[in-house]
């Protein structure tokens, strides 16, 4: 199937429609929540800029907008590291979470919070506890770990392997998988801990605070200021690395600092929010099917519509299901899975010739 061109129409109206959706449905999770009472559009701006004079309203509505503010910087570091390893490795089957990166991320974070050993479930990254700076510091380390594991082994004589890539990221994710539960199973006992690593490993967005939206901003725009440095490389890179180094392209530094931005964006937003998988790999998909695969639109792009989708996501599961409200890790394994599954089903005559 023949790819649309980035036409500057078509770019425009992606980040027309894409920052529009962003607005409105910030400003519906500012008056929607799983309380089920609806707070006046008017009301919750009021609350947010400084009081509305509802007592209920000005202590509700700066915590659904903090909740509301971390879906974006989640989801927007999510995607844009999912577009990132897939042009890395150029495998459009290829995500953090697939490779195993979101996983290292997430034992690395946990083994912070034992380490730590005092960490609040409902804010744990909050100033002044001994754990604010070793739960990303972990996560950072753990997925940085396992990115230039999976990196090395995948590798041979400077070729990727896709098939190798795939089979390591599933064996990574099991192992890393098996360690998870090992050190949930050693904290059984403290019920405080065990809950933590539980609530981690589904995913969560509840009870976020500012220092949460600074730290997953601040990974983001990290990882965005790498795009000029990143976008026409990784372009010429996907017709083979030979080509790419005859024009000219070093593709150690490109391959290292894509896979820095991606760590540090996935990292990052693991430590805010837990595991939540496969934005990584359906957002890029979506961006490619509406502007193409040209990375210098579709690094920002995935950062756009990765912000939307678990924005999205959040707001359904908070308004429409409310007490029956899944955590966002699951809804998205949900949506996900079936959906790594088609694309595979889809490329399956590409899959007999690796």
């Amino acid at each position: 199937m023949e790819r649309p061109r980035p036409t500057p129409l078509r770019l425009g109206a992606l980040a027309l429609l894409g920052g529009a959706g962003l607005l409105v449905l910030f400003a519906l999770s500012l008056s929607h929540g799983d309380s089920g009472r609806v707070v006046a559009l008017a009301t919750a701006w009021r609350a947010l800029l400084g009081g509305s004079g509802d007592v209920w309203a000005d202590s509700i509505v700066p915590l659904r907008a903090w909740q509301a503010l971390v879906a974006i910087g989640v989801g927007g570091c999510l995607g844009l590291a999912g577009a990132l390893v897939q042009g890395l490795f150029r495998n459009p089957l290829s995500s953090p979470s697939v490779l195993g990166i979101s996983s290292g991320a997430s034992l690395g974070a946990v083994l912070a919070i034992i380490v730590a050993g005092q960490v609040s479930r409902e804010n744990y990254l909050t100033p002044g506890m001994s754990a604010h700076w070793l739960v990303p510091l972990g996560a950072l380390i753990g997925a940085l770990s396992v990115g230039v594991l999976v990196f090395r082994l995948a590798s041979s004589g400077g070729r990727i392997s896709v098939p190798t890539l795939l089979l390591i990221g599933l064996a990574v994710n099991t192992v890393l998988g098996g360690a998870l539960q090992w050190v949930q199973a050693a904290v059984l006992d403290d019920n405080y801990l065990s809950r933590s690593i539980l609530a981690w490993s589904f995913g969560s967005l509840e009870d976020k605070g500012p220092e949460h939206v600074l730290l997953v901003g601040g990974a983001l725009l990290l990882a965005l200021l790498s795009i000029p440095f990143l976008a026409l490389e990784l372009d010429l890179m996907q017709a083979g690395l030979e080509d790419a180094q005859s024009l000219g392209v070093d593709t150690a530094r490109v391959r290292w600092l894509a896979l820095l931005a991606a760590t540090l964006a996935a990292s990052a937003a693991t430590a805010v929010a837990g595991q939540i998988a496969f934005v990584g790999l359906i957002v890029p998909h979506l961006v490619r099917l509406s502007i193409g695969a040209s990375h210098r639109h579709l690094l920002w792009a995935s950062a756009l519509l990765g912000a939307l989708l678990l924005l999205l996501v959040d707001f359904v599961s908070a308004y429409w299901l409310r007490s029956a409200a899944l955590p966002p890790g699951v809804m998205l394994s949900l949506i996900g899975g079936p959906f790594f599954l088609w694309l595979v089903w889809s490329r399956r005559r590409e899959l007999a010739l690796w």
